[in-house]
């Protein structure tokens, strides 16, 4: 049997703009043992490149091929729905590069979508024409659910927030591609070209990671290198099917990571 892994980027392989440790290892035995994987994001704002270099200046050199954000599985998704199709995008160029390369036309006349993403500098005007074409019958599509973002003097309003005020004036509700969506852990296994049924999600949430791999039929592994820790993990009727201090204990048992007998473990 050949596993495939899926991996959460924030607080699972970096923190702060760090590389948590162990994380360079982890990835190195993924590739010592060709392993097919993929570092997941809902960030729409970097591309795959920008994200590459982010990631090696703490010390990670994955490539930007092995990088999927939430831009790219929209793309995926919406190249999916309408071939040669238009959008009007609120978002920055990691939304929009993916949308180009994925043979959209980016236009404020009567587009089949209005796609919103990830941006710090949401502008009035353009969440006004977003309004305005769905009203006019664009289909509202959002790369994903986050509410706010971290910021150095408290949070940011993200694009769920925005999404929010836009269903507030068109009552139109989105559709949320990025995680907790399982549709963004189909479109990166189809990309490796892995099954679920032979893939681990690795992931720091219990809300985004474990359950949308859970959903995509995965087996999932928490890390308490982020935010979820014990009493988190306690409130959701779901549970990973082990937890991890980090990423790092993963490194020796890369090819069966349940090896160490803890495969059911939720605690």
């Amino acid at each position: 049997m050949t596993i495939a892994y899926l991996t959460d980027m924030d607080g699972v392989l970096i923190r702060e703009g760090e590389m948590i440790p162990g994380a360079d290892a982890f990835i190195g035995a993924l590739e010592e043992h060709g392993i097919e994987f993929l570092v997941l994001t809902n960030n729409s704002i970097h591309t795959q490149r920008d994200l590459a270099a982010r990631l090696r200046r703490t010390g990670l050199d994955i490539p930007p091929e092995r990088i999927w954000t939430s831009a790219t599985a929209t793309a995926v998704f919406l190249s999916q729905q309408a071939k040669d199709g238009t959008a009007y995008v609120v978002g920055e160029s990691g939304l929009t590069t993916e949308l180009h390369d994925h043979g959209f036309v980016l236009s404020d006349s009567n587009p089949d979508f209005v796609v919103l993403g990830e941006t710090r500098t949401y502008s009035f005007e353009a969440i006004t024409t977003a309004i305005n074409l769905i009203n006019a019958g664009a289909r509202f599509i959002c790369t994903n659910p986050d509410v706010t973002g971290p910021a150095p003097h408290g949070v940011l309003p993200a694009t769920g927030a925005v999404a929010a005020l836009i269903t507030a004036a068109t009552g139109k509700d989105p559709y949320y591609v990025g995680k907790p969506n399982p549709v963004m852990m189909r479109s990166a296994l189809n990309a490796i070209g892995a099954h679920s049924e032979h893939s681990v999600m690795i992931g720091d949430r219990m809300d985004t990671d474990v359950r949308c791999g859970l959903e995509a039929g995965m087996r999932t592994i928490l890390v308490r290198t982020g935010i979820s820790d014990e009493h988190e993990i306690n409130k959701y009727p779901y549970r990973p099917t082990d937890v991890v201090d980090s990423v790092a204990e993963l490194s020796t048992r890369i090819l069966d990571p349940f090896s160490d007998g803890h495969y059911g473990h939720s605690a």
